[in-house]
């Protein structure tokens, strides 16, 4: 029997289902996290055979006594995963210090998850990347920013999502963001790329080869939903293209991919610039994680499959025989709280309940992304997918 331990199985709410279906292949599933066992869900406990509770997941030493004792009662692990970007690091780490080969290891850690440093492996799949410099000084940007012009973008070399992600237009703006910068936390400055942001997503196996693909679609910066508190939008694809799915696939070979459901997102060129023709697809980063949030139920929706299961196959069986049936756009739209739109939500429902598969409030750490009430929707078509989000998004 395999032994998988997965770290904080609690969350994303929906993330038991990777639990669920991990027991129901007969692997036996070790969950190590800080919410206390009498608050986890019933779906949760029932996918577990055993819960070490931590006082805080951030503590190293407690996290490591937990994989120590799981090791001394149940033999090796075979697998550590917590399919969550901001423990990343943490899974690397442990794998390397418990000689688990399944995964990525500390010395793969820059490449995942420095932006910097992923370019190096774009390179290698021949896939496009923004000009950068890393914004070690003032002066060292005002010289890039001389040769690329503004606006310019910064973020976080290792950061999550669109968190402290900024554009600045102009010097007063760059000199701003040295005066309120967090000093040591180091930064990487890009050229403003007119896009939007599609994404490869796919369960990839042992060899490195997809067992499942899918993709979406961001039409508006989640960088200014973040900061302008604006409604979130995305949809999973009813097709993936053929170049994200060429580039996607590319990407999985550069960084050597095995054994994980990954997240590419790549620029899809609104106009024509310096770094290539409207319509190019070039890359923006990759996360070595499933996408974030409810997003993998809506590739179920949109796919008529189950993704849970094909990625609990892979880790037990390597291969899946899951199908994908009919093919649809899901809609995802976020509102905020304290707007007032033009349609209330008895009138969404009334207008697309025939579509509608969820609506329900986003959990608060996800909210300044995601808003804070989700409607999420299957069309059969582009338009009708718009006039959703038309209405959905509609204020007074």
């Amino acid at each position: 029997m395999k032994n998988f331990i997965f770290i904080s199985p609690n969350f994303p709410s929906n993330y038991w289902k990777f639990c669920r279906e991990l027991q129901n292949n007969g692997v036996r599933v070790l969950g190590v996290g800080d919410e206390p066992y009498d608050c986890l869900t019933a779906d949760l406990k029932g996918s577990l055979t055993e819960y070490y509770k931590v006082s805080n997941l951030e503590n190293y030493d407690e996290v490591f006594r937990a994989v120590a004792f799981f090791t001394f009662k149940y033999g090796k692990i075979d697998y550590i995963e917590s399919n969550n970007e901001y423990w990343l690091e943490r899974d690397a780490l442990l794998r390397t210090e418990f000689n688990i080969s399944t995964g990525f290891k500390k010395t793969d850690v820059k490449k995942i998850k420095f932006k910097s440093a992923m370019k190096t492996y774009y390179k290698k799949a021949g896939v496009k990347t923004a000009r950068h410099c890393i914004a070690k000084s003032l002066a060292v940007c005002e010289k890039f920013i001389n040769q690329v012009g503004y606006p310019v973008i910064v973020k976080p070399d290792n950061g999550v999502g669109a968190s402290d992600t900024h554009k600045l237009c102009d010097g007063e703006q760059l000199k701003a963001f040295f005066k309120n910068r967090p000093k040591k936390v180091s930064y990487i400055m890009e050229e403003f790329i007119d896009a939007e942001v599609n994404s490869y997503d796919a369960i990839i196996d042992s060899k490195g080869n997809p067992i499942f693909e899918t993709g979406n679609v961001t039409p508006k910066s989640l960088m200014d939903v973040v900061n302008t508190g604006d409604s979130c939008l995305y949809y999973i694809v009813n097709q993936l293209s053929d170049d994200v799915r060429k580039l996607g696939r590319k990407t999985v070979k550069a960084f050597k991919v095995k054994s994980r459901f990954v997240h590419f997102e790549f620029f899809r060129l609104l106009s024509d610039q310096h770094i290539g023709k409207k319509g190019e697809v070039v890359a923006l980063e990759v996360n070595m994680r499933p996408a974030g949030g409810i997003t993998p139920d809506m590739m179920n929706y949109a796919n008529s499959t189950n993704v849970f299961k094909i990625w609990a196959d892979m880790i037990a069986y390597d291969s899946s025989l899951v199908a994908v049936g009919e093919k649809y756009f899901c809609a995802f739209a976020g509102r905020r709280d304290g707007v007032e739109y033009a349609y209330s939500e008895q009138d969404i429902v009334d207008r697309f309940g025939a579509n509608i598969k969820i609506i329900q409030r986003v959990p608060d750490v996800l909210a300044g992304t995601m808003g804070n009430i989700m409607y999420i929707a299957n069309f059969t078509t582009k338009k009708e997918l718009d006039e959703f989000y038309s209405e959905v998004t509609q204020i007074r």
